[in-house]
């Protein structure tokens, strides 16, 4: 039994306590730590920081973690031997604490997006490269249900040749008007690093060339749709950010995606995310949890007639792909393949180029929509 040492800056917002912290480090300590290849198991030993003290002995006190520091420059806590660092700051402050933990000679591990801009990022994946130190960024969504189901089909050859992809993802964020916002306002604000395109597309960046092929083209257009909404303070401000954004994508060897990213859409489907595969011999639906099947055998075979009233009932005639195994929550997955990689050199391909990427994607789709023109994604050279 071993420990490893792990910084983890940002801990006290949503996404680091809830993923990181509680579903993710605190329950691998749980389980008695991560498993090696030998059968052997490290215990991740965790050093809390942040800025705010009281979140953080309540987070100390309520999980058993000793350690602990409002240390934001790092001064310290870089000093010492945790062999990690994780960061899940706001992303404006992440790359400069990026390099500082780089240069102390920490394996880095981080949210994405990794920078708020394609130079910043390839700076910072080129100095961990030429570091030597691992590194690696978060691609939660790999790991849901859901899309390792879709991965199973694609493996197995279930599509043929896939032909388009469609992904439809979002759900109705309140303005704070009479009821309250679900999301918190910098979301909403593009000085403060807000935006969905800034939040999701560094998803679709992984999504579609982890499971599809390497992303060529975008043309994308972003919309501010509601103008005004209201903080947490019970302040209106306005809207800087943009709401939703409507996109579509080309992918390598002809596949087309199209891509529709909301918080001012109502939901009518299966999922907050669905993913639509269509291919030659079989389409299709993942969300979340499920993934559903239509074999090219068993498609019906419409005819349009408007003048008749609709008879057929085409969610009939889907499939569900069974579990056949148990899901891990999709963060503890990453954190646990992050950890073997470190400890005992295994495989992780998630890093800091694919971080870098899916920042190539983000501003090139800005760019589209700004432009409104297609953009030609280039290979990165880092």
């Amino acid at each position: 039994m071993q420990e490893i040492g792990i910084i983890m800056n940002g801990v006290t917002g949503r996404m680091g306590t809830n993923q990181h912290l509680i579903r993710s480090i605190v329950a691998l300590r749980e389980e008695g730590g991560v498993k090696l290849p030998n059968e052997e198991r490290v215990i991740p030993d965790p050093l809390l920081v942040g800025r705010n003290e009281r979140k953080l002995r309540a987070l100390s006190e309520e999980h058993g973690i000793e350690r602990w520091t409002t240390d934001p420059e790092l001064e310290t806590c870089l000093e010492g031997d945790d062999e990690i660092y994780f960061d899940s700051q706001v992303t404006p402050r992440r790359p400069e604490a990026l390099l500082k933990a780089i240069e102390a000679g920490k394996n880095v591990y981080c949210e994405k997006p990794l920078a708020g801009d394609l130079d910043t990022a390839l700076n910072v994946a080129r100095e961990a490269k030429h570091s030597g130190v691992k590194h690696g960024i978060v691609q939660d969504k790999l790991w849901l249900p859901g899309l390792m189901k879709l991965q199973r089909l694609i493996d197995q050859n279930f599509f043929g040749d896939i032909l388009s992809v469609q992904i439809e993802f979002g759900y109705w964020v309140f303005t704070g008007h009479g009821q309250s916002a679900q999301r918190p306002s910098w979301n909403y604000r593009k000085e403060d690093g807000g935006g969905i395109i800034d939040d999701m597309f560094s998803h679709w960046s992984y999504v579609l060339e982890d499971l599809f092929g390497r992303i060529e083209a975008v043309r994308c257009l972003g919309k501010t749709h509601i103008p005004y909404r209201v903080d947490e303070n019970g302040e209106e401000y306005e809207a800087t950010a943009d709401d939703a954004a409507y996109a579509i994508m080309e992918l390598e060897d002809d596949v087309v995606a199209q891509l529709n990213s909301s918080w001012t859409v109502r939901v009518n489907r299966d999922d907050l995310l669905e993913i639509k595969v269509d291919g030659t011999n079989g389409s299709a639906v993942a969300g979340l949890r499920d993934c559903k099947t239509q074999h090219h055998a068993n498609t019906p075979k419409p005819e349009w007639n408007p003048d008749t009233p609709k008879e057929h009932d085409y969610y009939e005639d889907w499939v569900r792909v069974p579990n056949n195994r148990e899901f891990e929550n999709a963060f503890k997955t990453q954190w646990a393949k992050f950890i073997r990689y470190v400890v005992a050199d295994e495989p992780f391909p998630w890093d800091f180029t694919k971080g870098a990427r899916g920042v190539q994607l983000t501003e090139a789709s800005y760019q589209s929509s700004d432009e409104q023109r297609r953009i030609v994604i280039d290979e990165l050279d880092i």
